[in-house]
């Protein structure tokens, strides 16, 4: 039997794509495929880009508090239909119902922080910079920006990126992963329902041929993506090239230092939720656990203990702890790594590799999976897994720890856990790392703060939501500004002026 298969979103509603390749939608419970999704062409790109330009200069010009209305409206429906993205999410992700809940209330609060576009998109005034002078900045919207986004956060990612550009006054063509491509379209029909005029928003799940496409497209001025960071490279170098302005987050090995003066039960608490939930699929996620001095064998023990009790199974059933993961493809994958970090030396406490779920033996189970005595030149260790696979290295001291986290390529996010201010007041100013966490596993920023990484974990200058974002799809424009009196002559001069 044929399945349903789904559509782009372009000019404000259902298109065909003009492309004849599909992708098939998978449950990752179960392995069974649930949809078809088309594979937008180049030429179905052009069409959305081109529809994104012709709506733009009336989007532009719609003041900031009517764009602000239509957010607002936009947020009450997310919020009505939050189960049933949470239920799309879970279905095409494969993550627990809880978790896609949660993650869709995240993405809400992105909304929630657009509708603020009358005062975010205030710039400043100086009067008097010199006499009868008086000088005023506009933050004004760039033109038709797009949006790359990954399989592990199907409407929070997009979320991080479409509602601020569009509060601002631009439009927006998305490309999200074909793997879970139904959140966003979803999402697109509940916009166009708050008022969203057509054009404003496009929406073209695809593959490579529609990311070169957008990156290429003279009259796309933005690009957003978040991904693996051999991705997130390739688009910021690819897009600036052609002369656009991108942000492009990377991977991540996302470190927890472990002081001894931690609570323990709270500590061990906090990370399994980190480095399990959403079976490990996170950019933020907790994979690696630095444990100081002699916290480490009472640690191990502890999350040997509580990993051994999480529950695996369909994320819609009730009870379950933790998913599949995306693929079969990305299992053996993962699989793959936890062989390597067994040749390699490391102490396999906990093995994941052989879990059954009754009922469904077709789906893209990992078990949590454990290793201590773990080394920086172990693959393990070295490369970003996304997976439910978690390592413990230990060190001696604390300088120790914050060496290890500051000499790692990926600069994401990273968290410790200690009973001592002192302690994470210095780690918190000596560690190199975007986002920081004290005795909070996932220290992702609400929404009025950014959400970014340093080093590979991020290409480009600024971070997503918060005023950078803002800041992100505007241009700053000053203006200078003098209105002589009638009687007052003016003076040709060739000197630079000055206005003081």
């Amino acid at each position: 039997m044929s399945k349903p298969t789904l559509h782009l979103w372009i000019n404000g509603q259902r298109t065909k794509s003009l492309s004849d390749r599909l992708a098939e939608v998978t449950n990752p419970a179960t392995g069974a495929v649930v949809r078809q999704v088309p594979l937008a062409s180049s030429a179905d790109v052009e069409i959305a880009v081109a529809a994104a330009k012709a709506a733009f200069p009336s989007w532009r010009d719609t003041t900031p508090l009517r764009r602000s209305r239509i957010l607002n409206k936009f947020r009450e429906l997310l919020e009505a239909h939050r189960d049933e993205l949470a239920s799309l999410a879970s279905e095409e992700h494969g993550k627990t119902l809880e978790d896609a809940a949660g993650s869709v209330q995240r993405g809400i609060e992105v909304v929630e922080f657009a509708v603020g576009a009358p005062h975010l998109l205030k710039g400043e005034h100086a009067e008097n910079v010199g006499r009868g002078v008086d000088c005023h900045s506009m933050l004004q919207p760039i033109g038709v920006c797009a949006g790359i986004t990954p399989f592990n956060f199907p409407a929070m990612v997009p979320m991080w990126m479409f509602p601020i550009s569009i509060a601002c006054g631009n439009t927006f063509v998305l490309k999200p992963s074909e793997k879970v491509p139904s959140c966003s379209l979803r999402m697109a029909e509940l916009f166009k329902e708050a008022g969203l005029p057509d054009g404003v928003f496009n929406i073209v799940p695809g593959d490579k041929v529609a990311v070169d496409t957008l990156l290429s497209h003279p009259d796309v001025r933005s690009i957003s993506f978040v991904g693996s960071t051999p991705v997130a490279k390739y688009i910021y170098e690819t897009a600036a090239h052609y002369g656009k302005r991108v942000q492009s987050l990377g991977g991540a090995k996302n470190h927890a230092v472990v002081l001894p003066d931690a609570e323990l039960d709270f500590t061990a608490d906090a990370i399994m939720g980190a480095a399990y939930g959403s079976a490990g699929e996170r950019c933020m996620a907790i994979s690696t656990v630095v444990a100081v001095g002699d916290v480490a064998d009472a640690l191990v023990a502890k999350l040997k203990s509580k990993a051994e009790k999480l529950a695996v199974g369909p994320g819609n059933k009730k009870g379950i702890d933790m998913g599949p993961v995306i693929s079969a493809q990305h299992r053996d994958k993962i699989i793959g790594f936890i062989a390597s970090g067994v040749s390699q030396g490391a102490k396999l406490v906990t093995d994941g590799r052989n879990i059954k779920v009754p009922g469904n033996e077709n789906g893209f189970f990992i078990g949590p999976t454990l290793f201590d005595n773990v080394s920086t030149d172990m693959t393990i260790y070295k490369e970003e897994i996304f997976g439910p696979v978690l390592i413990v290295l230990r060190v001696a001291n604390f300088e120790d720890a914050i060496t290890m986290v500051n000499s790692n390529p990926y600069a994401n996010g990273t968290a410790i856990f200690t009973s001592s201010g002192a302690a994470a007041r210095r780690f918190q100013n000596e560690i190199e790392v975007g986002m920081v966490g004290i005795n909070v596993p996932i220290p992702v920023p609400m929404a009025f703060f950014s959400f970014g990484g340093w080093k590979s974990s991020l290409f480009g200058d600024l971070h997503m939501h918060g005023m950078e974002g803002v800041y992100f799809y505007t241009r700053t424009k000053a203006v200078t500004t003098r209105w002589p009196e009638l009687t007052e002559k003016n003076t040709s001069t060739l000197v630079m002026p000055t206005l003081g």
